[in-house]
């Protein structure tokens, strides 16, 4: 059986003990060893591992002895309770060992439990579990978590009482930050929250937000737009150094300031023509009274030089790429004065 999306979350974070085995396979190793840790926790419970109710074997003691699996699933424990059987990055080759195991499975045995790295369409081991009639098969793909996994998490750290606008800025870092960083955030603001009973603020989020590359882009384009024309060349600098390419600065900068062009050309104003577009939430402040500023005719001839900046940077010029998108910002920053 193949689970999906929000209904494949709700059986990770709640596995019927009565079916004999779960896969969960996916390219990304954080998100598969994530759900993994969560299936495994909702069978056997905090103290299972303690209780010796959570047998781990890898894909490689498995191919050097086939009975590992089977001896574990019917193997009697010294406590009670739900047991696991688990088969860390099997392959293909052990669809056969795994295909025996579920077949020789009665309830009470371990549920089995096997995790796996990217597997085809036509692979195998994904073919055992989805064909099987109650074993289940759960694919994570590339994809950012939904709402209702995004909830199940902030409860899981503890984080209930949450103002709508900080929800919003969650979900957008959900879908930048990769699986195990959104998860160490969640619960570095659970402890930032900790004996606090005041809902969970935008501000705070802010506060406790990683710092990422792109986050760094934005304090360079922030500068441009805020005419800090000498503060240009040392972050310029910075991110040089971290591989970062004119072209991923030039398409920021140019996103950046037709925002800034359309709030300022807003009926309602500046302020609320930021409201309106899809900025990070620690932006809003700043972009609203960049807008302000400039005014929409400086903001136009603004958006025309990056745009013969980026024609440029994509052209057959030998010009250097990062000395010419250095030298575009700086002219922006001293148009703004």
């Amino acid at each position: 059986m193949i689970l999906k999306g929000a209904e494949a979350a709700r059986y990770c974070a709640k596995p019927d003990p009565a079916r004999p085995g779960l896969l969960i396979f996916g390219a990304d190793a954080m998100r598969v060893a994530l759900k993994r840790q969560e299936a495994i926790a909702a069978l056997v419970g905090p103290e299972g591992e303690a209780e010796m109710r959570l047998t781990r074997m890898s894909g490689g003691d498995l191919r050097r002895d086939g009975s590992l699996l089977l001896d574990a699933i019917k193997a009697v424990g010294f406590f009670p309770g739900p047991r696991v059987a688990f088969v860390e990055e099997a392959t293909d080759g052990l669809s056969e060992v795994i295909r025996v195991a579920l077949n020789e499975w009665r309830p009470g045995d371990a549920v089995i439990m096997v995790t796996a790295g990217g597997l085809t369409g036509k692979s195998a081991l994904k073919g055992l579990f989805e064909k099987h009639p109650a074993a289940v098969c759960i694919g994570l793909y590339d994809e950012p978590p939904g709402r209702e996994e995004i909830e199940a998490a902030l409860k899981a750290a503890g984080l209930v009482d949450i103002d709508r606008e900080a929800m919003n800025d969650l979900n957008m870092l959900a879908r930048a930050l990769d699986p195990g960083d959104f998860r160490q955030t969640l619960e570095k603001i659970a402890l930032y929250k900790y004996g606090d009973p005041s809902p969970l603020t935008p501000a705070d989020v802010a506060a406790m937000a990683p710092a990422t590359i792109e986050a760094e882009v934005d304090e360079l384009i922030d500068a441009v737009a805020e005419g800090r024309a000498q503060a240009i060349g040392p972050l310029f600098r910075r991110l040089e150094g971290q591989g970062t390419q004119p072209v991923t600065i030039c398409i920021a900068a140019l996103r950046h300031f037709r925002i800034l062009h359309a709030a300022a050309s807003d009926p309602g104003g500046p302020g609320a023509g930021i409201q309106k577009a899809r900025v990070s939430f620690k932006q809003k402040d700043a972009m609203g009274r960049q807008a302000g500023h400039w005014g929409g005719r400086v903001l136009e001839a603004a958006v025309s030089l990056l745009l013969e900046t980026d024609l440029t940077l994509r052209s057959s010029s030998k010009a250097p790429g990062m000395a010419l998108m250095e030298r575009a910002l700086i002219r922006l920053a001293m148009m703004r004065r």
